[in-house]
């Protein structure tokens, strides 16, 4: 199981990515295939995800390495 640190940290990651090519959180969700609560929980690190969804948000936001 991933710690809080590494979940908060990922999810700062994303949001930062999010915010620099000007998406909500309702977009990413929705291109990534992902409920909009979920998603949101995601970037607030309250959650454990799969890589599969880990990827699939990390390519909407073109975001190419997770340096935490």
């Amino acid at each position: 199981m991933i710690n809080e640190k590494v979940r908060k940290d990922f999810g700062s990651k994303i949001k930062q990515a999010r915010e620099k090519v000007g998406m909500t959180q309702a977009d990413v969700a929705e291109k990534s295939g992902i409920n909009i609560s979920y998603y949101a929980k995601i970037e607030r690190g309250e959650v454990n995800t799969s890589i599969e969804k880990l990827h699939s948000i990390m390519k909407v936001v073109k975001l190419k390495s997770l340096d935490i």
